[in-house]
């Protein structure tokens, strides 16, 4: 479905006679750089052409050798790497230390040479990825491209990161993925200056890190005897166990994996909910109300949480211990949302800690559960972070907020003064609809659309100059509910984690025409990283409004620049000659809406059609 759409763009706008080299030398770089001037001409890169650097150490080498790799697939060349010495008179690629702050880079490209300038690693490193941006988009092909000039406009570009948290989530426990698919997703988040990988590792559905002290952990509660099918309602399951877990070896290979990359992963262990598949494999972490216990089956929310008494807090300790040589992460996640109070309130133990404490309620129970957590946390040099139910019953004194349920969680811990990573489900969460739900695989909710990630800004206005600096970023997340295989979370993710990506990095005047207008060049790099995006960019969203119990009113709209809407109400296949959509209008009962955008006369995307 996605090629087909992109192949008919795409042949409307490459060159395709076999015997023509392929050239484009138009800047559009996603995220979108601080600043950019387009010059006269281009730097030409072969296999003569040498890389610099100011200094030979392991980093530099690295990052350089990232640039082989990519031509070494797509021009079937590699470059000579030189330390400073007596620079080459012309056709180099130069990086140097300027001292520029953390994460920024600037670079300037003439015909005869391209220097880099940056302060730091990543900062070198990020401006390669815009270098890559740079290049002709074949560049990120896996497979030798015989026809292709490999220019670089001439341009100067000053570029630094708007916020320093800029995260992408994946979920591993409703659905497990391997290891090199998770090597891709850091790929993909990388060339788009994403720089933090929440990862979800432990809920009801399965625990999917080894623990060495606690063996059951993986050896059972990796498992479920079976999965829910369809909707959460359906009651119909597959019968089919779902398992899966990361070794401590596998983990540290994809820490330092991400680490080349400059991508921190941030360690996720949920506590004092959805702990149902550590519960079922050590039943004595639970407050006891049950006979039996098993990990979940179906998606949502359950009563059995973790009881606050000695034995459990021993167990998550022991648990940390082992995350912390695993993961350099400062931040570490330690979840705190969904956690029902029905089996404290039922618990003995539970009610009396409460009159010992002298707390109000459940709510307080939970933030002393939270905050006696940090205060281990912090006593190995590390902070937590977790979602903004922490704040209920009063924040811990130190811990940063996510805030998922809206803005209001993230309001408040910056107006208390605490760090805040924006996550709006409603504006972040990619488990959602990004088109018409009527024509999309199964989601969580939604339609949350591209055009809807790409206008939020993650700086509420109600807060003062003073509060907003507690800002620190964004993140995109990925719940795998309805996701079953990498391909899907790909079609979920891609392209609107570009739109959030640029959120986090560009500044906050953004321009969603020229988003677009790059966003269609970028399709052919994603398509060069293999990436199973959704091409809903370039179909028509029908959008049915009640107006009376006999009609419908309808709204359409595209995303891809240029293209305009034609539709049939009878259920034909429109053409470029059928009426050309441009107000909204009403519809009856008997009517069925068919549309599909065109520019220049030719179909693009997909046909859409939508029943009263």
């Amino acid at each position: 479905m996605r090629r087909i759409a992109i192949i008919s763009v795409f042949l409307a706008l490459l060159v395709s006679c076999a015997e023509t080299k392929v050239q484009d030398n138009s800047i559009s770089v996603i995220p979108e750089p601080m600043y950019c001037r387009a010059d006269e001409g281009v730097f030409v890169i072969d296999k003569d052409t040498k890389i610099v650097v100011d200094e030979l150490s392991e980093e530099m080498q690295r990052i350089a050798g990232f640039l082989n790799e990519k031509l070494s697939k797509a021009a079937g060349f590699e470059l000579e790497i030189v330390k400073d010495g007596p620079m080459p008179r012309e056709n180099f690629i130069a990086f140097m230390n300027a001292g520029l702050q953390s994460e920024s880079y600037e670079i300037n490209v003439v015909p005869q040479h391209i220097l880099v300038d940056y302060g730091d690693g990543a900062g070198a490193f990020y401006a390669l990825q815009t270098l890559f941006q740079l290049l002709p988009v074949e560049i990120f092909s896996q497979e030798l491209q015989k026809r292709v000039d490999w220019t670089v406009p001439c341009c100067n570009i000053d570029d630094k990161p708007r916020f320093k948290y800029r995260g992408m989530h994946l979920d591993v426990c409703l659905h497990y993925f391997d290891l090199e698919f998770l090597k891709k997703y850091i790929d993909i988040m990388a060339a788009h200056k994403v720089n933090r990988f929440h990862w979800h590792l432990t809920e009801d559905q399965g625990w999917r890190l080894e623990i060495k002290k606690y063996p059951l952990l993986t050896e059972k509660g990796q498992w479920r005897k079976e999965t829910v099918v369809g909707s959460l309602s359906s009651g119909v399951y597959d019968g089919i166990p779902h398992g899966g877990y990361y070794t401590q070896e596998q983990v540290k290979e994809l820490v330092k994996y991400a680490a080349d990359r400059y991508v921190t992963i941030i360690p996720e262990i949920e506590l004092p909910g959805h702990a149902l598949a550590a519960i079922a494999c050590y039943p004595e972490l639970s407050c006891g109300l049950e006979d039996h216990y098993e990990t979940a089956t179906r998606w949502g929310i359950f009563k059995q949480v973790y009881c606050p008494k000695e034995t459990t807090f021993e167990f998550l300790e022991d648990v940390f211990d082992e995350v912390f040589e695993l993961f350099p992460s400062e931040l570490v996640h330690i979840g705190g949302d969904e956690c029902p109070k029905a089996s404290w309130k039922a618990c003995p133990h539970c009610q009396a800690l409460i009159r010992k404490l002298g707390l109000k309620d459940e709510y307080e129970l939970q933030s002393y559960f939270v905050t006696r957590m940090e205060k281990y946390i912090n006593s190995k040099g590390r902070q937590i972070i977790g979602w903004d139910e922490i704040l209920q019953g009063g924040l811990a004194p130190n811990a940063k907020v996510m805030s998922w349920l809206g803005e209001e969680g993230g309001i408040k811990a910056a107006q208390q003064h605490h760090e805040v990573v924006m996550s709006p489900h409603y504006k972040y969460y990619l488990d959602y609809w990004q088109a018409d739900p009527y024509s999309e695989p199964l989601a969580m909710s939604g339609p949350t659309t591209l055009r809807t990630m790409y206008d939020y800004e993650p700086v509420p206005e109600v807060l003062t100059q003073e509060e907003r600096k507690y800002i620190i970023g964004v993140e995109g997340c990925v719940w795998t509910e309805y996701m079953p295989t990498p391909e899907r979370v790909e079609y979920m993710a891609w392209p609107r984690m570009c739109a959030i990506a640029e959120t986090g990095w560009t500044r906050s005047e953004k321009d969603w025409d020229g988003f677009a207008q790059r966003l269609e060049k970028h399709f052919g790099r994603l398509d060069g990283m293999e990436v199973e995006y959704c091409a809903a960019f370039f179909s028509p969203m029908i959008v049915f409004h009640k107006d009376t119990p006999h009609n419908m009113v309808v709204t359409m709209t595209v995303d891809a620049p240029g293209a305009e809407i034609h539709y049939t109400l009878d259920g034909s296949v429109p053409t470029a000659d059928s009426p050309k959509y441009e107000i909204p209008f009403s519809i009856n009962r008997s009517q069925t809406v068919t549309a599909a955008a065109y520019r220049d006369g030719r179909q693009i995307g997909e046909i859409k059609s939508k029943r009263f």
